[in-house]
């Protein structure tokens, strides 16, 4: 899904532009949030990868980079980071809320040794119902 289009290096050494310096609003965004902070944060570090490129490019060729390119790959990693923000802050789940009550009230109930089993029995099954 592309998030701010795709930065590319041309074989001259010099900067493409971006194809939208906007989110794609149109695609669906996954039911996970987590998915979709993963996908913003490959997406950041792709956009970061390649202005330090274009910089070092720069300083190996000794022209200047193209300040619009510029412009639109830190708008994008901008808006990226506010999406990312506001999935950090977004309140949990109520289900997923009472599931951390729960533990800490059972952690806190049991000696580590009787936790670390059910913990284990937990990943076991887990790993049966493949989850």
């Amino acid at each position: 899904m592309p998030i701010a289009g795709d930065v590319l290096l041309d074989a001259a050494g010099g900067n493409a532009p971006f194809e939208s310096g906007k989110p794609d609003m149109t695609a669906q965004p996954p039911a996970e949030p987590r998915a979709r902070l993963a996908e913003i944060d490959d997406a950041m570090a792709s956009i970061k990868t390649q202005i330090a490129s274009a910089d070092l490019l720069r300083q190996a060729s000794g022209k200047p980079i193209d300040p619009r390119w510029f412009h639109r790959a830190k708008t994008a990693l901008r808006h990226l980071q506010r999406e990312r923000a506001g999935l950090v802050q977004q309140p949990r789940p109520r289900r997923e809320a009472v599931k951390d009550c729960l533990i800490a009230m059972l952690r806190e109930r049991h000696d580590e040794t009787t936790w670390s089993g059910l913990v284990a029995e937990a990943h076991q099954r887990a790993d049966r119902e493949g989850l």
